[in-house]
């Protein structure tokens, strides 16, 4: 079939070639030859050139784009320090508040996305293209024995932000409305009373002092510091439910150290669920820990009682105790009740507080402040951009961030990281793979679970049992730590105790964990014993 359209462009190619070069010059096809050559090159370096100029300048537009993300986080990030140094009692305040540190969280991660985006590219010494997990990798039979013993083998990244200009563009336009929103928050700020407070460093201060959970603080102090009017004995009742291990008892010892709360009430004890047997208060004061107790600091003789159970409570078990509770302590007196059961909210005489855990973008500020320490991560881009991968991985878990955090903070070299990468990374999509939930959610539900170790070992750790202790005496504390297992310093067979994490924060609870470590794969003692916990 004919073809015109390639002639005609060739022939008005020629003419136009003709008509500009002198006679003479073109005889031959090795001169029309070299001349072709010459123009095509010509153009090919101008081509590059101009995708060149145009990339440069993105560049340089993307990195004024960062410089100003940085400018405005660093002033949210001020606004935010000193509305946490003050007693803010206005919930719209607060509410503000808990908008200006999400904003600060979301900012910093996709500052950091950015910033780091070419060395978690490299962090694995792969291609530039980011897999999304793919848990079709791993079968549930396979490489049982040593899948939690070595972590040097290669796996598939979880994907993060894709970094996109797009998304820069959101949230730089997104933190600006927010400053040009904040003045009369500015200003308003000013006349609440400061906190006083020794000045740590910010690895001090998150380690020693509660993180993110400001406003939950307020909502409860809002609630033990209104004395409301006698109501036939009624006394006020607070629900707090959340998770396994996600700060309900950090969050309420916290409160209850506050000035105020001990001006407000004469007496605070601490009761379980196990002292709730007998549903009568009379009955109980003997077995609750007191945890202030000043009879001369409260005018009404006021009391706090902290109920902490593990699940829900029967209608009639709380009727008595209710009962029990409003004939013998005076009216404006006052009950927490926390609780992992969504059930207890029936109970209170408040609206219940939920408590989550912290968003991605929260976490990683926070984790990457304990695992640095007082290193300053832009010193260690590599460390930094890898440090992303693993928080992603860790599902959001306070305890499984001090630990692995005070694991890495003592090797700043770019192949440890690599390998607990590894291996955190491999230990949650076998879980899933398995059992169809992350490990962190099976320990939550009091599961065992198969356990990482960097040893090069064919045993196989299996974790279970994980407990508080309230401040146990030292010879009481077991000597192997949690990160002596992962590690790979303890790699010997037997069953022990290990320290998975002492909290500096009240009510600083020293948490420890069973371990059993076999040479024989405990697969199938963990499955039946999840079948007989479901059949139950």
């Amino acid at each position: 079939m004919p073809q015109p359209e390639p002639q005609v462009g060739l022939s008005l190619f020629s003419s136009l070639v003709d008509s500009s070069i002198p006679p003479g010059i073109l005889q031959g096809p090795s001169k029309m030859e070299t001349l072709l050559s010459a123009i095509v090159g010509d153009l090919v370096s101008r081509a590059l050139s101009m995708v060149t100029q145009r990339y440069l300048q993105s560049q340089g537009a993307e990195e004024e784009k960062l410089q100003r993300l940085r400018a405005v986080l660093l002033r949210i990030h001020a606004t935010v320090e000193e509305a946490e140094g003050r007693h803010i009692t206005n919930q719209a305040m607060l509410q503000q508040l808990q908008m200006l540190r999400r904003g600060m969280y979301r900012g910093y991660y996709t500052l950091d996305t950015f910033r780091y985006r070419a060395h978690r590219d490299e962090a694995d010494g792969e291609a530039s293209t980011r897999r999304s997990l793919a848990l079709s990798r791993f079968s549930p039979s396979s490489s049982r024995r040593t899948f939690f013993s070595v972590c040097d083998a290669p796996s598939t990244d979880l994907v993060l932000d894709d970094g996109s200009s797009n998304n820069l563009d959101k949230m730089l336009s997104s933190l600006e409305r927010m400053i040009g929103d904040m003045q009369e928050f500015v200003m308003f700020l000013a006349s609440y009373p400061r906190i006083s407070r020794q000045p740590y460093s910010a690895y001090l201060f998150h380690d020693q002092v509660m993180f993110g959970r400001q406003m939950e603080k307020e909502t409860i102090l809002s609630f033990l510091l209104c004395r409301e009017a006698a109501r036939n004995g009624s006394l006020g009742v607070l629900p707090i439910i959340g998770p396994a291990r996600v700060g309900k008892s950090t969050l309420v010892e916290h409160v209850c150290h506050d000035e105020r709360v001990h001006r407000r009430f004469s007496l605070i004890v601490f009761f379980s669920g196990n002292d709730l047997n007998g549903g009568n208060l009379a009955t109980l004061k003997g077995s609750g820990v007191i945890k202030h107790q000043n009879l001369a600091s409260s005018p009404h003789g006021d009391s706090l009682a902290v109920i902490e159970l593990a699940g829900d409570m029967d209608e009639e078990t709380w009727r008595g105790l209710y009962t029990s509770a409003a004939s013998h302590l005076t009216p404006g007196s006052k009950i927490i009740l926390t609780s992992r059961s969504e059930k207890i909210a029936s109970l209170g005489t408040a609206e219940s507080l939920m408590l989550k855990f912290l968003s991605q973008e929260a976490y990683w500020y926070f984790f990457k402040t304990v695992a640095f320490g007082s290193t300053n991560p832009g010193e260690h881009p590599n460390l930094a951009a890898i440090g992303m991968e693993i928080a992603v991985h860790m599902n959001r878990s306070f305890m499984a961030a001090n630990i692995v955090a005070s694991l890495l903070r003592t090797n700043l070299d770019t192949r440890f990281w690599r390998r607990v990468l590894r291996c955190l990374r491999d230990f949650a999509s076998k879980h899933l793979s398995m059992f169809g939930e992350h490990p962190t959610n099976l320990l939550e539900k009091d599961q065992p679970v198969y356990m990482w170790t960097m040893a090069k070992t064919t045993n196989v750790f299996v974790m279970r049992d994980i407990y508080d202790e309230p401040s146990p005496q030292i010879s009481e504390v077991p000597r192997i730590t949690a990160q002596d297992v992962l590690s790979g310093r303890v790699t010997s067979e037997g069953t022990f105790q290990a320290v998975a994490w002492r909290s500096r924060i009240p009510p600083c609870y020293t948490y420890l964990v069973s371990f059993v470590v076999s040479r024989t794969d405990e697969h199938a003692v963990l499955g039946k014993k999840r079948s007989r916990q479901e059949r139950i």
